[in-house]
């Protein structure tokens, strides 16, 4: 080959991986987008049991085709803290499982002789795709179509890296230089680097699988290499574990820790069975008696036992894993105290997962609007009993809601700005709205503790009619939020029906206010200044009302998510 001919294999190698990375992304996006719901149904169930985090972890994965994603969005639930360091382990472990789907794909895809090749069948799929995505016009078959076009082009993929390698395979010097190459160890280490560096395990296991084919390296090799992509692929959730708290930090260690271990223990393995039989047995060997169909089909299959093998050696360790874990970064009181106020369930490495974010932000929302519920009715026992033994409380209250107001904003900023499906779209766009009425809600709270710290100054209170009529609007105003929960979370027409009749409702209960005050103001039972206050509050009652109401009129627009 002349120095042209390297260089078009180099290039034509690079550009390969180039369009793998390109597929793996496009059959990600579009998944999540298609089972969206079925996701965030899945990741719920996290807490019920080792084996369902495996399970949830290894479908997870299977569906959205990538390792990586999966456990960052992980570490971002340990980091809100909805999930606890031991179902973040079990989803991990799952995960490793799932990421073996596309090394199977891959050896299923490059199998197969005579007449057309099932490469350039399954290629095809990339135009068919294409042709679906340009003139669909529903968006499950659009995103059907990125599905197609993403598996098409994963093999176009494939095709063009076999290619450069059976170029290379004819250079003398490239195969005698890889072949030179048989230290355990260095292997690993070449393995881990390449896929540190692309940033995907399946990445690295279609190189090995298409360099075992074309001849480059023998499967013996393949399977270190593929062992070392294993490591590698923990870059991934180690970066995005250090710009976040000791939580997060200690899920990312929990990925390498398992990762590294199921490598030491099969690489130790691996050399003792070579030491004992002389050279004769490894695991080189042993998969290729085992499938004798063809090279890619035995690197594929260790993948897939390399990793079930792990989690079936780690599962019943897992607890011990969480103390190593916890010994290496521990808690700490100044940890306790760092940071004030955050968000419940949302955390930036969840943006990697948009459809699961989107259901995270509604949790944030409900969670947010209790923080403001708890404040009007706080504000209101301030204002009737003139006690302010709780202010305090209250104002942290209402500094947590402008935090949540702030830093959720901001996230779903970042949310609206990903690849989503047109319901979760158009979900995200009205919750600026939503959370600007929470925030309004904590806002007015706010004003009748004023008018209360004003009473109390002028040392006079409501008259008992007066309370009376604050009691009622109180129950009417929650009784309207449960309703509006119901509708916004549940989608509950019925429920939103009836929060716009108890709407009504609130806004002749209030002018009632008004009016029995002119009277109260008439008969000399109340002063100007304390009337003024009950005026105040009778109109932020009646705001708060709308605000709350609002909330159900977004659920009503967004009944898919």
């Amino acid at each position: 080959m002349s120095t042209a001919d390297v260089v078009t294999s180099f290039l034509n190698l690079l550009a390969g991986i180039g369009v793998f990375l390109v597929a793996c992304s496009m059959m990600s996006s579009n998944l999540e987008a298609l089972s969206s719901v079925k996701l965030r149904s899945l990741f719920s169930k996290a807490a019920k049991s080792k084996l369902v985090g495996v399970g949830i972890g290894t479908v997870g994965t299977a569906a959205i085709q990538s390792s990586g994603a999966t456990t960052v969005m992980v570490i971002g639930f340990v980091n809100a803290g909805i999930m606890t360091l031991e179902q973040a382990a079990t989803i991990i472990y799952g995960a490793n499982i799932g990421t073996t789907v596309t090394g199977q794909l891959v050896a299923f895809g490059m199998s197969g002789g005579g007449g057309v090749s099932t490469t350039i069948i399954f290629s095809a799929f990339a135009g068919v795709g294409g042709f679906i995505s340009i003139f669909a016009k529903k968006d499950v078959i659009k995103h059907v179509g990125g599905i197609l076009s993403g598996f098409g082009m994963l093999f176009a993929a494939l095709s063009m890296m076999s290619g450069a390698m059976n170029s290379f395979a004819k250079l003398d010097s490239v195969k005698e230089f890889l072949a030179s190459i048989d230290n355990v160890i260095l292997l690993i280490l070449i393995g881990a680097l390449l896929t540190a560096i692309v940033q995907s395990s399946s990445v690295m296991t279609s190189v090995a699988i298409t360099m075992v084919v074309a001849g480059l390296i023998t499967l013996n090799q393949g399977i270190y290499l593929t062992m070392g992509s294993n490591i590698g692929s923990c870059v991934v959730a180690l970066i995005a574990g250090l710009s976040s708290s000791k939580s997060a930090k200690r899920t990312s260690i929990v990925h390498l820790l398992f990762n590294v271990g199921g490598v030491v223990v099969f690489a130790i393995l691996g050399v003792v069975l070579e030491l004992v039989s002389g050279g004769s047995l490894g695991y080189g060997s042993i998969f290729g008696k085992m499938f004798t169909e063809s090279p890619q089909i035995q690197l594929a299959m260790f993948h897939t036992v390399f990793n079930l093998t792990t989690v079936i050696i780690m599962l019943p360790l897992t607890k011990q894993l969480i103390k190593l874990v916890m010994k290496i970064i521990p808690e700490t009181a100044d940890d306790k105290n760092k940071e004030e106020f955050k968000l419940h369930y949302v955390d930036e490495n969840m943006i990697k997962t948009p459809p699961i974010m989107v259901a995270q932000v509604k949790n944030e929302i409900v969670n947010m609007s209790k923080l403001a519920m708890k404040n009007f009715n706080s504000s209101l026992k301030i204002i009737c009993d003139l006690d302010f033994s709780k202010e305090k409380e209250f104002a942290d209250t209402e500094r947590e809601i402008d935090f949540i107001n702030k830093k959720l904003v901001e996230m779903v900023v970042k949310l609206s700005r990903t690849p989503l499906s047109e319901a979760d779209y158009k979900y995200v766009t009205t919750t600026f709205h939503t959370i600007s009425d929470i925030e309004r809600i904590g806002d007015y709270a706010e004003n009748i503790v004023e008018y209360a710290q004003i009473l109390k100054n002028e040392g006079r209170g409501f008259s008992q009619s007066a309370l009376t009529e604050t009691a009622y609007v109180q129950e009417k105003v929650n009784y309207l939020y449960d309703k509006v929960m119901d509708a916004y979370i549940n989608h509950n027409k019925a429920s939103f029906d009836e929060a716009s009749d108890i709407e009504n409702e609130i806004d002749r209960i209030t002018e009632r206010m008004e009016q029995n005050h002119i009277i109260r103001l008439n008969e000399g039972i109340c002063t100007a200044v304390v009337g003024a206050q009950y005026m105040s509050l009778a109109s932020n009652a009646e705001r708060i009302a709308d605000h709350i109401f609002n909330i159900g009129k977004m659920a009503q627009m967004n009944k898919r998510v």
